[in-house]
């Protein structure tokens, strides 16, 4: 599974130039890349063919390293996704508008700082979160409006401090209710009561935030009560945070899915096994990064492909195998065209080849990768991964020193918003714990001012970080029911410190 991340990248946002026109460009692709960049409208254009790069196979050769030899000439674009409108601080967003600073989203406007967002507006630093407006620092909420602060809550309005909230309004610090209005840690209020005692909370004040913060982690120790896995609509199934999958197996962060097995991140795929970070496929697998295909092997970012195998960076495909940066081309090697006898036959003595190598069936080497491990979505999930490990494979690892001391410590900002001016837009700012430089934009500003919310302190990179740590366990632990006492695996490391873990049954009759 960790192989699977090597096209996975998280990335640092960086300023720099076209290879093709010299167009200046924002990618997340490392400084010094093995392959040329090219702008994304360049990549799609027809300024250049991707054919033009074939080579022939050289059987006395390993075929990984022809492969990676052509990974290196053929070029990729700066940016992954597509018909966005005034999203250059981004990376894999598709059909999104003014977005700042963000990955992995779709149809989202108006989010900074958000990774994994669908369909949302309006917000900052949202994490796995689908269909929320207005709304800041949520993580595995869903279809929200002016929810704040909380985690694992659906169908909320103007709350803040939720866990496992579900159509609840005008709620704070709460957990586990279920239909619930003018709520403060579970205790019913009048509405006037309620705005009586939310008035009493000072959100401005960024130490007191940190206060709030605590009594949430602690509430989550003690007092929340935790389904043994985050699985919704879904049966016959082992794994975590799926959402309407059947018969699905050690699969995490999925989402319509049938028969899968060894998968994770992704969603609307059937009959497929071991893949990382795909979607859209069925009959596949041993991929990373493939968006769409029907018997798509062994391959990396990808998409709606068909009958291929090796393939990276192709769109559109059918009967390829061994190609890099392909569109709608039929029966090519090496980004080499052959009819349909020629591929057929050359395929059958490749894949002798790479058998007698070792090497068939093995996913594409970590020497394919297209940025450094530690700046990958791979770090997130396997946090243990070493320098040596990743340089053993032969992967990459970045040694750069991203730290900066040209500014100010974050930690002399106002305690309270109220005492900041717009000012505070153009100054740069170090973070305590990654030491990385950032800023307030103007617009993050106006956001916080409105909500009369104190100022981050933290580098936007290792809020999200640390928030979708939360969602990366793939290991389960052994547990006894909170009520019935039942033994059970769930998905919290014991350090976690979580008490009332329940069953799935016992949950539904005492919570859901």
């Amino acid at each position: 599974m960790k192989q699977y991340f090597i096209f996975s990248i998280f990335g640092k946002f960086r300023k720099g130039v076209s290879d093709l026109s010299g167009e200046s460009l924002i990618t997340v692709l490392p400084n010094k890349p093995r392959f040329p960049i090219y702008h994304s409208h360049e990549w799609w254009g027809d300024s250049w063919d991707s054919m033009s790069y074939g080579q022939d196979y050289d059987p006395g050769r390993s075929f990984f390293d022809q492969l990676k030899e052509l990974q290196e000439k053929v070029p990729r674009p700066h940016q992954i996704g597509q018909n966005n409108l005034n999203c250059d601080w981004c990376d894999d967003a598709w059909n999104c508008k003014n977005c700042y600073l963000s990955r992995s989203m779709d149809k989202c406007e108006n989010l900074s700082y958000a990774y994994r967002a669908i369909d949302s507006k309006d917000s900052f630093d949202i994490f796995y979160s689908f269909n929320l407006q207005n709304s800041y620092d949520c993580l595995f909420c869903h279809d929200s409006f002016n929810l704040n602060f909380s985690e694992n809550s659906r169908d909320c309005i103007d709350s803040y401090f939720l866990f496992d909230c579900r159509n609840c309004q005008n709620c704070f610090m709460s957990w586990n209710l279920r239909n619930k209005h003018y709520c403060i840690r579970n205790k019913q209020y009048t509405k006037e009561e309620y705005e009586k005692e939310l008035n009493k909370i000072k959100l401005d004040s960024y130490e007191n935030i940190k206060k709030l913060r605590t009594e949430f982690e602690e509430i989550l120790r003690k007092e929340g009560v935790h389904r043994e896995n985050f699985n919704i609509r879904s049966t016959g199934s082992v794994g975590n945070y799926m959402t309407d999958c059947d018969k699905c197996v050690n699969v995490f962060s999925w989402e319509e899915s049938q028969n899968c097995r060894n998968c994770m991140r992704g969603l609307r795929s059937k009959d497929c096994i071991d893949m990382g970070f795909s979607w859209n496929l069925e009959l596949s697998g041993n991929n990373g990064v493939v968006d769409g295909g029907y018997q798509i092997k062994h391959s990396g970012g990808s998409s709606t492909g068909r009958f291929s195998e090796y393939v990276d960076l192709c769109k559109e495909v059918e009967y390829c195998f061994g190609c890099i940066g392909l569109r709608k081309k039929k029966y090519c090697i090496l980004n080499k065209e052959y009819t349909k006898e020629e591929y057929e036959k050359l395929k059958v003595q490749i894949i002798a080849d790479m058998e007698k190598r070792g090497e068939y069936g093995e996913y594409l080497p970590y020497s394919m990768g297209t940025g450094d491990y530690n700046l990958s979505n791979g770090i997130v999930y396997f946090p243990n991964m070493t320098r040596e490990e990743v340089l053993r494979n032969g992967g990459y690892w970045s040694d750069e020193d991203l730290s900066q001391t040209d500014g100010v410590p974050s930690s002399e900002l106002p305690d309270s918003i109220l005492d900041t001016t717009p000012e505070v837009s153009s100054k740069a700012l170090i973070c305590p714990e990654s030491h990385y430089r950032f800023n307030i934009a103007q617009t993050e500003y106006e956001f916080h001012k409105r909500k009369n919310f104190a100022l981050p302190r933290i580098h936007f990179d290792k809020r999200i970080m640390d928030r979708m740590r939360k969602m990366s366990i793939m290991k389960n632990y052994p547990y006894q029911c909170f009520y019935c006492k039942a033994d059970i695996m769930a998905y919290y490391p014991p350090e976690w410190g979580y008490q009332k873990i329940a069953c799935e049954e016992c949950y539904k009759q005492n919570i859901a």
